[in-house]
């Protein structure tokens, strides 16, 4: 079992399978250049599921594959099927923009993904050219399709940004009841490569806008999950994430890795432990030494907070560590 300093079990294991990104969101890597390539360094997947197979023999229950977007690996279900054959117990989740999602949906079924979170952050085909830089609507509502239909649960997380999609807040609330997926608003993190000037909305913003049309009232705050759950008068759940509230950061469960085998013991802070040479040299006790190390790293919480001071913006890259 692996314990932090706080006392918190650290179950949960995010995986960024590449840097890569098809799109280029305002809020994570809008100045990166389009054929931006810096892959070489990439820890062979199947060298990262030999890694993942020691975590889970430490304790870890549940494995997310992020990015980049990790739908450009071609080789994702092999990573995914090598880990639910070694431990089909363990949930395998995945955070995608969908834009490929059509394609790869029943590849991943197959192969043991379980859950997928999809970025939908408009509804409306030009905004998500304003946002992601890629016409890609259509793309995104096939891929959100696709995946219902080959049986992955789903969930949905939209970033409200003021003035480029905050008066979506509703409509896309409606079009996840609609479908009967999961909803997940998550506050704007500060970053140094977001576009400047970015202002997201708080929880208590996001809340005002559903009161006005619809009644709800609070469940719970996620048992070891960044959300507060909220249910409608017709039993319809959403969440809120909200890493500037004081309690974000009480039951953190989760570590993440990179695609270059470093390991990130908060999505704040830059402190990380290199796993790369132990990961490449297949030592068994290396790399329970490195992620050892990375628990008994983790802070207590992060910075973001209502009253952040310049010097404070995370400099964390998204795309790097998965959100």
């Amino acid at each position: 079992m692996l314990i932090d300093t706080f006392g918190r079990t650290i179950d949960y294991i995010r995986v960024s399978v590449t840097k890569q990104c098809n799109f280029r969101c305002q809020y994570c890597m809008p100045d990166t250049p389009m054929d931006f390539y810096e892959d070489e360094n990439h820890i062979p997947l199947e060298a990262m599921a030999t890694f993942l197979k020691i975590a889970i023999d430490e304790g870890i229950k549940k494995i997310r594959i992020t990015g980049g977007e990790p739908l450009l690996r071609k080789d994702l279900s092999t990573l995914i099927s090598s880990i639910h054959k070694y431990a089909p117990e363990v949930e395998i989740a995945l955070t995608s923009n969908a834009f490929l999602l059509k394609k790869y949906a029943l590849s991943l079924k197959q192969a043991g993904l379980e859950r997928i979170n999809i970025s939908l952050d408009s509804l409306k085909p030009d905004r998500i050219i304003k946002i992601s830089k890629k016409d890609a609507l259509k793309s995104i509502l096939e891929g959100i399709d696709e995946a219902q239909k080959v049986g992955l649960k789903i969930k949905l997380n939209m970033v409200p940004i003021k003035g480029i999609n905050d008066d979506e807040i509703i409509e896309i609330l409606e079009f996840a009841r609609s479908k009967n997926i999961t909803l997940r608003y998550i506050e704007y993190m500060e970053n140094t490569h977001a576009k400047n000037g970015l202002k997201g909305l708080k929880e208590v913003e996001i809340l005002d806008i559903v009161k006005r049309k619809y009644p709800l009232k609070l469940i719970e705050k996620e048992n070891f999950g960044p959300a507060k759950i909220y249910v409608l008068q017709d039993n319809y759940v959403f969440g809120i994430i909200a890493p500037h509230n004081d309690d974000f950061c009480k039951t953190c469960n989760r570590i993440r890795i990179t695609s270059e085998g470093t390991i990130c013991p908060c999505l704040y802070y830059q402190e990380s432990v290199d796993a790369k040479p132990a990961i490449l040299s297949r030592s068994t006790k290396q790399m329970k030494d490195a992620l050892l190390e990375s628990v008994q790293n983790k802070p207590e919480k992060n910075l973001w907070n209502e009253e952040m001071k310049t010097d404070e913006i995370s400099a964390r890259a998204f795309y790097y560590t998965g959100g």
